[in-house]
């Protein structure tokens, strides 16, 4: 048994813990590079806190997602400004630039250098600037991960910097920062929080001490995703789904992912869809095949007992077979009226490119089956 496990220096975790945000910033450096998003009410809350101490900082405002071009901009402003750590305070986008500015401040050339698939791949050679992640929505559990996933417009795919260097030393994570999120952003990160739990456990990269996190997350999603969709301010849902997405991010750092990432990267670049909204309306038809292809050619898999373990955590059952999980997974994304796929101008037509895009991606390598094209379209056909 041997495994590597990777985190943030320090993670805060509760209700109110954005009150430590000034000691932790006054360690850090001299000036802050503060990305934020578009919102002025969330970033107000931050700034309230940073205004009660002697913190010089700079902002910078992230709107929609991330991309190489966003990324060179926000490095260029932040070396004028002469910062030295960073803050960033917003959703997986928000969270995925400031990481990226952070690795970028400390390395030299350009980002197509250090990214994955479309780039060279190289590895950072220096430590990023200090981060503190403060992330506002619970799903993409970025703050405690080693990835940063950008956009590239020119090859129209979402690739990842990444790098155990670039892992934020500090993640603050205030379930009361997610209180506001309307019921659309708490279904489609609320189910991105689940795929991450999920598709970790059943990884081929997966350890005894991820299957604890994904466990426990699978465990509070199950309880507490819908009652935070219906009531956004129901305090217990709210801090299991902020607890769920911290999970999620310690889960998928050092265990992967599986078929679910591996379509969103590439659909995310593609066409101009949520993450998390894509991830859960493919959630239940890959874990369908999956189980599929795996009863057909593994039935002594221990993968299987691990989605019959999956569907017993989901449903509150000990007796539920595998099937009542797909059928949970099914119900809750209809539940939460995750959109189907051509919602977003996705056809038939667009499959072959899809499907050529994910199979190179590095999540793809994490599913716990080889999936053929025929098997990948058929996923996108039911999700379609």
């Amino acid at each position: 048994m041997q495994f590597q496990f990777a985190t943030a220096s320090r993670i805060l975790f509760g209700e109110g813990s954005l009150k430590q945000v000034n000691s932790i910033a006054l360690e850090s450096g001299k000036k802050a590079f503060v990305v934020t998003g578009k919102g002025s009410a969330g970033p107000k809350k931050l700034f309230n806190e940073l205004l009660q101490s002697e913190i010089e900082w700079v902002q910078y405002v992230v709107e929609g997602e991330p991309s190489t071009q966003l990324l060179q901009d926000a490095v260029i402003n932040a070396r004028k400004n002469q910062c030295d750590y960073v803050i960033g305070f917003g959703g997986g986008s928000v969270l995925d630039t400031a990481k990226a500015v952070s690795a970028m401040l400390t390395n030299t050339g350009d980002i197509l250098d250090y990214l994955e698939v479309v780039g060279k791949n190289q590895p950072l050679k220096n430590p990023a600037a200090a981060l503190i992640a403060i992330p506002t929505t619970a799903g993409t559990g970025t703050e405690v991960t080693r990835n940063a996933v950008l956009s590239v417009p020119e090859k129209k795919v979402k690739v990842s910097l990444r790098s155990y260097l670039i892992i934020p030393k500090y993640a603050i994570v205030d379930p009361e920062l997610t209180y506001s999120m309307p019921p659309s952003v708490t279904a489609s990160s609320g189910t991105d929080a689940l795929t991450q739990v999920l598709e970790p456990y059943v990884s081929r990269r997966s350890n005894p001490m991820t299957d604890q996190f994904a466990k426990e997350g699978i465990r509070c999603a199950s309880r507490s995703l819908r009652k935070a969709y219906h009531d956004g301010l129901n305090v217990e849902a709210r801090r299991d789904m902020a607890w769920t997405s911290l999970l999620g991010g310690l889960s998928l750092a050092n265990a992967g992912l599986g078929a679910v990432h591996g379509f969103a990267g590439p659909f995310g670049g593609m066409f101009d869809a949520p993450h998390g909204a894509v991830c859960g309306r493919l959630l239940p038809f890959v874990t369908e095949m999956n189980v599929r292809v795996l009863k057909s050619g593994e039935p002594e898999s221990e993968k299987l007992l691990r989605y019959k373990e999956i569907a017993e955590l989901l449903t509150n059952n000990p007796e539920a077979s595998i099937e009542d999980g797909v059928l949970w997974l099914k119900d809750l994304v209809e539940e939460l009226k995750i959109p189907a796929l051509s919602t977003y101008g996705v056809t038939s037509s667009d499959f072959p490119s899809i499907i050529r895009k994910s199979q190179s991606s590095s999540s793809m390598k994490g599913n716990p089956v080889n999936l053929t094209d025929e098997q990948l379209e058929e996923i996108l056909t039911k999700a379609l």
